[in-house]
């Protein structure tokens, strides 16, 4: 199964009452094992969740901290990239030059990397001085 594939099949899972909008993730660990998420709404929104997060939660509770490719599917007339929050969590655990492609239900794509959807991200050494 590809990656886009596990997106697919998991976006059905989410749980969207409000919103209507289902959104797979998945995303490769560096151990070559795939972990998904869907996006999870609650009826206090800032409290759901989205795929993105949902398939990282998986990969570090599996103990992987390390993603090298994601994919992530909608039902969206053009391939939906994720929210900010979501693309400094990519950023936290994948290289710049991770592979990401987004995609839409009816086939089309998007090819990008996490460094391309966050540029300039805040990382780790922003913090050298703070010991």
């Amino acid at each position: 199964m590809s990656l886009l594939d596990a997106a697919r099949e998991v976006r059905e899972m989410a749980y969207v009452p409000y919103s209507r909008f289902k959104v797979g993730a998945a995303i490769r660990g560096a151990s070559g094992a795939v972990y998904r998420g869907c996006n999870v709404e609650n009826v206090a929104y800032p409290e759901g969740t989205c795929a993105e997060a949902g398939a990282i939660a998986a990969m570090v509770a599996a103990g992987e901290t390390e993603l090298i490719e994601v994919a992530v599917i909608a039902d969206s007339p053009s391939p939906v990239p994720p929210c900010g929050g979501c693309r400094q969590k990519l950023a936290e655990f994948g290289r710049h030059d991770a592979p990401v492609l987004l995609a839409t239900t009816d086939g089309a794509t998007l090819a990008t990397t996490v460094g391309e959807l966050l540029p300039g991200r805040f990382d780790a050494g922003h913090m050298a001085k703070a010991e």
